[in-house]
């Protein structure tokens, strides 16, 4: 592990903030979410036959069985899925530390480090378990601190 890096994975541990199963709720087009995840695995159907899967997912108990439901392999996602998922999780994240104003200082006290998913089943959204995977939600939060930050030195109309 590179000593400049923060690696998160689970809740409980540290930086869990960062994860998508953290408890803290997020709202989007007037809708609340318990939890990042549960809008991401969600947002999989909509505008598809399987969009009925919504609601039971946004009612979810909890973020595992949330991803329980949206991981469903007889579940197809929406055709753009691949093309839509950083930029609805990039809007998921902005919101979820944009209104949680103790996990934005966790998140703006990483300064410029790297953040990464130390996920070792995930090569897309963390690291995998070689380390070498794309890592998209370390860099989503990346740019979520940036912007973050950006807008505590500059506001802008739009964001302030």
């Amino acid at each position: 592990m590179d000593p400049l890096s923060i690696y998160f994975y689970k809740v409980d541990a540290p930086y869990g903030c960062f994860s998508n199963f953290s408890p803290h709720s997020i709202e989007l087009a007037g809708k609340q979410w318990a939890t990042v995840e549960h809008y991401y695995q969600a947002h999989k159907f909509q505008g598809t036959e399987f969009e009925y899967l919504m609601p039971q997912i946004q009612a979810a108990a909890t973020p595992e069985l949330a991803a329980k439901i949206g991981r469903d392999c007889k579940h197809q996602p929406r055709s753009d899925w691949d093309l839509a998922k950083c930029d609805l999780m990039y809007r998921a994240v902005w919101q979820k530390f944009s209104h949680h104003l103790d996990i934005q200082q966790i998140l703006l006290d990483t300064l410029d480090l790297e953040i990464v998913e130390d996920s070792p089943v995930d090569h897309f959204w963390g690291c995998g378990l070689d380390r070498n995977g794309a890592n998209h939600l370390g860099r989503i939060l990346m740019r979520v601190r940036d912007d973050l930050h950006r807008d505590l030195v500059e506001p802008t109309a739009d964001r302030a």
